[in-house]
């Protein structure tokens, strides 16, 4: 087996596509921004919000809340971290979510563990009146029976490939990509 070169399932151009319908929808579904809150999970779902943020802003001219949940210390596998696992920033909103449309964002929906986590942590804060899930792309094969609400793409992959979203301030590009092994 070796290692297969990326495929590339979504360039700059159709993520920014995706970004811009997702945040059409987010404002569909809540019924514009009021008491709308857009939060992040850390790493990648953070800069998504970010740019659905941007859309929302480009598209109604009013300001959005925003924040970012780091889920480490939610993870059901925190102990396969190791002794000190790397914890972020979890950032809420002035005001806080309670009352609030909450618009989680993360960037690949898989086994839907790290919703799971995202929900938990979400809760600890306060108690939202709806929460919506947002994904950049949905992949398939949950293990937690989580969907979410508003899909970027779909793409399906096999276990053994990684679907991976990169992002200008980490990765240098927008893009999503797909990777994994391929047999010989």
């Amino acid at each position: 087996m070796t290692a297969a070169t990326p495929t590339v399932l979504m360039d700059e151009a159709a993520v920014r596509r995706a970004i811009g319908r997702m945040a059409h929808e987010v404002l569909e579904k809540l019924g514009g921004t009021e008491r709308l809150v857009l939060m992040g999970i850390q790493r990648r779902g953070v800069d998504l919000a970010d740019m659905i943020r941007a859309a929302i802003v480009e598209a109604e001219g009013v300001e959005v809340a925003t924040g970012t949940l780091d889920i480490t210390l939610y993870r059901d596998d925190l102990m396969a971290l190791g002794p000190r696992p790397v914890v972020g920033e979890t950032m809420l909103p002035p005001g806080g979510v309670e009352g609030m449309a909450v618009v989680l964002v993360d960037d690949v929906l898989y086994t839907g563990r790290t919703v799971r986590a995202a929900l938990n942590e979400l809760m600890d804060w306060g108690r939202p009146e709806r929460i919506l899930l947002c994904v950049l792309v949905d992949r398939g094969e949950r293990e937690l029976p989580i969907q979410a609400d508003i899909v970027g793409r779909e793409f399906p992959a096999l276990a053994n490939q990684r679907v991976d979203v990169l992002v200008p301030a980490r990765d240098g590009e927008l893009a999503v990509v797909l990777s994994g092994v391929e047999e010989r």
